[in-house]
């Protein structure tokens, strides 16, 4: 029996190292082509090792397709990118029945994928497409699957959406659907370069430097990693600090800045999302447990995008991320301080 528990003990270990030494490599592989956004990058792996999808916004320009792409060349996956306009309809997203003719002149309808039927799809510029066409994406988000015709089609895994956006108050956008916006795990903003940054990308963009990108994982390696980082285990103590934080954005508990600044609060995909992301963060610190520092990291992500702000703090000019601050420092942690 003793014998048997060390066995299982030194196999768990390795498939950590294993695991960790994986994640690294992918890593490594799209910093060829992406220069500095280390911490995007790293958001983004851990959306897809997670099982979840990412919003990423910034103004155009700034790598957010490059990134996309380069993620779909790593881990040998099917990639689709669907180019989101005002003309866009539903069916360009999921596809159509269409009629088809055989050699022998019979008639049968058939359906017709759309390119959401890939691993990695890149919705990019959804938020320039109207509301009804950016929900067609809301079953295959939700359910890995679309129904047309009272048909349904199961979506490959793993599967991935990986929007891009422009900052909302650019001309010719529309907002996502509150309903959209929650399905997605993170919502990733990212920087303009530095200096130095800015300088590197002009001489890797106008030379004629192609570095070469390795293929690192595949799909069933990925679908492994998930099932794996699933069994990390969590203290009691550390899922009722992720709670207490997601409870905490509720305009009725009345904390300050919340109440008066935060029309509707965080839905429970939010504590959800912070314990998958801490999962993900504590193996890449070679952690085989989640910790406090996990769930803190995962807040601003996991989080801003579930915060709908009232009347009163968009005109104070009251962010999400400056409540979601001024929550990590009220909310306690450790097991003394735990509250229902």
């Amino acid at each position: 029996m003793e014998k048997d528990r060390k066995n299982a003990a030194e196999k768990e270990e390795g498939d950590l190292e294993r695991l960790i030494s994986d994640i690294r490599a992918v890593k490594l592989e799209i910093a060829k082509v992406m220069v500095g956004q280390d911490e995007v990058i790293e958001e983004v792996l851990v959306c897809l090792f997670a099982g979840g999808h990412a919003l990423l916004e910034g103004v155009p320009g700034l790598g957010k397709t490059s990134l996309i792409k380069s993620l779909g060349r790593v881990l040998d996956l099917s990639t689709s990118r669907i180019q989101f306009t005002p003309d866009l309809m539903p069916a360009d997203i999921i596809g159509t029945p269409v009629l088809i003719r055989d050699s022998s002149d019979d008639r049968e309808i058939r359906f017709q994928p759309g390119p959401v039927f890939a691993n990695v799809v890149l919705a990019d510029e959804i938020n320039r497409a109207t509301p009804k066409t950016q929900s067609a994406l809301l079953e295959a988000m939700q359910e890995e699957g679309v129904t047309v015709g009272g048909v349904t089609h199961s979506l490959e895994q793993p599967f991935i959406v990986l929007a891009t956006q422009n900052p909302i108050e650019m001309a010719g956008t529309y907002p996502l659907p509150e309903a959209q916006m929650d399905r997605f795990f993170f919502k990733i903003r990212i920087q303009y370069p530095s200096f130095d940054e800015v300088l590197a990308i002009v001489d890797r963009t106008t030379s004629a430097h192609n570095p070469e990108m390795n293929k690192v994982l595949n799909a069933s390696r990925i679908v492994e990693i998930r099932r794996i980082l699933r069994t990390v285990p969590v203290s009691e103590e550390v899922k009722r600090y992720a709670v207490r934080i997601v409870l905490a954005t509720h305009p009725e508990k009345e904390g300050k800045g919340v109440g008066s600044y935060v029309k509707y609060g965080s839905s429970p995909r939010g504590a959800q999302s912070l314990i998958l992301a801490g999962k993900v963060w504590a193996v890449l610190q070679g952690r085989p447990h989640v910790d406090f520092s996990d769930i803190r990291k995962a807040v601003m992500p996991a989080l801003r995008h579930r915060l709908i702000m009232s009347f009163e703090g968009e005109a104070e000019g009251i962010s999400p991320e400056m409540v979601l601050q001024d929550i990590l420092q009220q909310v306690p942690e450790g097991k003394e301080k735990n509250r229902r």
